[in-house]
């Protein structure tokens, strides 16, 4: 699944349009790595997002092409 897509599908970014904002503006990473939005995420990755003054980390648990608003929160672990 594209990395734009899972942040919005898991509900860590609110649209798409604005996860793709993000990732262009070099604010999302992968592993350590500064991704587009693009990038194929697989379980077991850690995103990073930089959004707003703060920086967060979460770890993919699950990869679904579509989620309820409980079962986005099974998508992913904060660290």
């Amino acid at each position: 699944m594209r990395l734009d897509k899972y942040l919005k599908v898991s509900r860590i970014v609110k649209r798409r349009t604005v996860a793709n904002e993000l990732c262009d503006a070099k604010h999302v990473s992968v592993n350590g790595k500064v991704a587009r939005a693009s990038l194929e995420i697989k379980e077991g990755d850690v995103i990073e997002v930089s959004a707003g003054g703060a920086k967060r980390q979460y770890k993919v648990l699950k990869v679904a092409e579509n989620a309820t608003k409980e079962g986005a929160a099974d998508l992913f672990e904060a660290l």
